[in-house]
């Protein structure tokens, strides 16, 4: 049996589920499964929260076309959340705890039993509090218990012809804000435009501005950095410093998910 058939078979014996689906290739794949194995009954949920960029929201849009699937969308600020706005160790941990909650709420409405989300195997090796917060509230995940990979999830939704199998891995916008800093619909603003600035700018598809107080730290994939002559750091800057960001560099070392976790105020 195929990966790709083990992935269908999991939704089975499942009567309706929800799947929560960001606009990456994880929850992509799993939606094309669940949709598969059991048609209408197989519904998206995208999050249109304020950390989520408009890039990332017309991608989720994108991919439910693509399969067929019925999408709902929870709209909610996780900015009135104390817990996650201040911003310390734990912000992933209360915004899935919240995205938990809307997601329980929305599959009562519904007569959903079973909500799944788009955690791989290679996710259970980092540190992801978010994770542990969604198994509180009981959500499973197909692609951990099917054991598929990052790189088996990308090569199965490509020979499936689903457009984000080759899409860059992305974060939401509060995870370029070192911990420590609040996160305010400022900061957040400034972020999602600054890197559709530097894509238009030097078409890099992987890029992260991180927001340092104010001053704006570009990570690319270390072979990007030598789009960044003068002239185009010179355009970059010009333009950020036009959104609030105080001062612009290129961080050297290139990108690293979650690096500037480390980093307090």
């Amino acid at each position: 049996m195929s990966k790709l058939d083990e992935l269908k078979n999991w939704f089975a014996d499942k009567n309706k589920v929800i799947i929560a689906l960001s606009g990456g290739v994880d929850s992509a794949l799993v939606a094309y499964a669940a949709y598969q194995k059991l048609g209408d009954s197989a519904i998206a949920v995208t999050a249109d929260y304020k950390t989520l960029s408009e890039e990332e929201l017309e991608t989720a849009k994108q991919v439910c076309f693509e399969i067929g699937i019925n999408q709902l969308f929870l709209d909610y600020s996780e900015l009135e959340n104390e817990e996650f706005v201040k911003n310390d160790s734990t912000r992933c941990f209360h915004c899935r705890l919240e995205l938990g909650d809307h997601l329980i709420h929305l599959a009562k409405k519904h007569h959903v039993d079973v909500i799944v989300d788009g955690t791989n195997l290679d996710d259970l090796g980092d540190y992801r509090p978010g994770i542990d917060a969604l198994r509180k509230n009981g959500i499973r995940s197909p692609l951990v218990e099917t054991n598929l990979s990052k790189s088996q999830i990308r090569e199965i939704a490509k020979s499936i012809g689903l457009s984000v199998h080759d899409k860059p891995s992305n974060s939401c916008l509060a995870s370029r804000i070192p911990w420590g800093q609040r996160v305010t619909a400022e900061k957040l603003t400034r972020i999602e435009f600054g890197e559709i600035l530097v894509k238009q700018l030097t078409k890099v598809k992987q890029v992260r501005v991180r927001d340092l107080n104010g001053s704006a730290k570009i990570e690319v994939e270390k072979n990007d950095i030598s789009e960044f002559n003068n002239v185009i750091l010179d355009k970059i800057t010009e333009k950020l410093k036009m959104i609030g960001f105080t001062s612009v560099e290129i961080d050297q070392e290139g990108y690293k998910p979650g690096k500037i976790n480390v980093i307090t105020d």
